[in-house]
């Protein structure tokens, strides 16, 4: 698959979004084909793979996707150049009460359990899920930094984020040391274009989550939602969301989308939009149905 940047890594144009293997709007998966869609995207030439610490069935099951993930990996062979992305600073409790952590404190017993999780010595990306209201940006991103030189990070990277806290974590991290923005980004939300845009501008890689539009139903149906997809996919003789993924894959080398897959062939498909490469005129079609 083409390559692209991530920070100091070179990764697959398009990624996993390991969610919905333990959680989302589909029915889980069991183990078996929880590791079977790993292992297809492997297959398939996918390079980077994104996780999280809450992405868990219950809020006791914290790591239950890293778990997934480290188990998929040791059982399929060679990995080398395969990267891992991993996210904290959301907080479950029981009964499901969801919250924000950007202390010190948490955050270091975060990366310590997801090391534990995935079976790591070092986290390759570990990015910031959502910031905590409560905190200094900087200060937060300032104890990524600590934990990098400390070894423990390879790269840093931050999620959910505005134009203002990317240029804090830049400030904070220095030139080159802000690895990706992950936000949402699709047909459906197209609010973080300004971000997409100001990553392009410093050299930062931009990673949609949810690039089709979410899971479940919103994915499948992202063709009937916007025609202008099915109408080139049916004269390309693909998926309408292989064309979804090429249209953002285009707007910038370093967007790098991570469609979530609890099944083989949905992640089999998503990774042929590398390959496919949209006309101009194509391009300009699909972006006069959003002005």
């Amino acid at each position: 698959m083409r390559p692209r940047h991530l920070g100091p890594f070179t990764v697959s144009a398009i990624g996993l979004g390991a969610m919905p293997l333990s959680m989302g709007a589909n029915a889980r998966p069991d183990r078996a084909q929880a590791l079977a869609t790993v292992h297809a995207a492997l297959d398939a030439g996918v390079t980077f793979i994104d996780t999280a610490d809450i992405y868990a069935p219950t809020w006791d099951t914290m790591g239950h996707n890293e778990e997934i993930v480290a188990e998929a990996l040791a059982s399929y062979g060679d990995v080398g150049g395969v990267v891992v992305g991993t996210k904290g600073g959301i907080t479950r409790g029981e009964g499901e009460t969801w919250g924000r952590d950007g202390s010190p404190e948490y955050l270091r017993g975060a990366v310590e359990a997801s090391l534990r999780a995935l079976r790591r010595d070092v986290i390759d990306l570990y990015q910031w899920h959502r910031p905590d209201r409560w905190r200094v940006y900087g200060e937060c991103i300032a104890t990524l930094k600590e934990l990098q030189e400390e070894g423990q990070i390879r790269a840093i990277g931050i999620s959910n984020a505005d134009v203002e806290e990317i240029d804090v974590a830049l400030e904070v991290l220095g030139e080159g040391g802000l690895a990706s923005v992950q936000n949402e980004f699709s047909p459906r939300f197209r609010s973080s274009r300004d971000e997409l845009e100001h990553c392009a501008a410093h050299g930062v890689a931009f990673l949609p989550w949810s690039p089709l539009g979410g899971t479940g139903t919103a994915s499948k149906e992202v063709g009937a939602l916007y025609p202008v997809f099915d109408e080139i996919g049916e004269a390309r003789g693909v998926s309408p969301q292989q064309v979804v993924l090429a249209w953002e894959l285009s707007l910038g080398d370093h967007v790098v989308p991570i469609p979530g897959a609890s099944r083989p062939a949905s992640i089999e498909d998503s990774a042929r939009a590398a390959d496919l490469d949209l006309t101009d005129e194509e391009i300009t079609q699909i972006e006069s149905q959003f002005r």
